[in-house]
């Protein structure tokens, strides 16, 4: 297990060159033991660029932590999630720029994009808000990513979910981008969306998606 946890360590620091994160705000996580056991999760208040192997926490589905250092505030909605979604790997919380913008606008991100499939539906929710570290922010979570792999955190940031860590940054990165573009159109004027016809179209090709022969 110690190699999962520098690779979740290399992982937040790459949140952080990728522009996602600043400080010791967002927080990352992966399954470990076997899946069922629990899962990794970064400690909180510490910048990731110090942080040591030793210091990332494992977390009990039952909510308990084990090692030195105690656990990201938002470890809820991390565990909430790996209960309920087996296809989550890991999952990426980010206090971004532009998906930040649009969080504390509490917006939905409509289907402006086609690319707006790659995280399973026609648009992104935004989740209502709630306290941070909270089982009421979780719930509103579970609520706003069902069916999907990301929404956003009322007036707090974005939510991913992938099937390993390379997966969520890489959602992460893509989450970020569309929302910079939408609130850059959304200056000149409303986007013309796309309907629904032809974002079933897309969610069908995105079955597919990046996948070599």
């Amino acid at each position: 297990m110690a190699e999962l946890r520098q690779h979740l360590i290399d992982s937040a620091q790459r949140m952080a060159a990728a522009g996602l994160n600043r400080g010791t705000a967002g927080n990352l996580s992966v399954r470990a033991g076997g899946g069922r056991a629990g899962f990794l999760i970064t400690p909180t208040g510490m910048d990731y660029d110090a942080l040591e192997a030793e210091d990332i926490v494992f977390m009990r589905l039952d909510g308990t932590p084990a090692g030195r250092r105690l656990p990201s505030s938002e470890w809820r909605f991390h565990r909430d999630l790996y209960v309920a979604r087996p296809d989550a790997g890991a999952i990426l919380h980010a206090h971004s720029p532009f998906a930040t913008s649009l969080a504390c606008l509490r917006r939905d991100i409509p289907a402006f994009h086609y690319m707006i499939a790659r995280f399973g539906g026609d648009n992104l929710r935004c989740a209502d808000y709630a306290t941070f570290g909270t089982q009421a922010l979780s719930d509103a979570v579970l609520r706003a990513i069902a069916d999907r792999r990301a929404c956003l955190l009322g007036n707090h940031g974005m939510l991913v979910l992938g099937t390993d860590l390379e997966q969520a940054l890489a959602l992460g990165v893509e989450l970020e981008t569309l929302c910079e573009q939408y609130w850059r159109a959304c200056q000149l004027g409303e986007p013309v969306l796309l309907d629904a016809a032809e974002m079933a179209t897309v969610l069908a090709k995105f079955a597919s998606y990046g996948q070599q022969a």
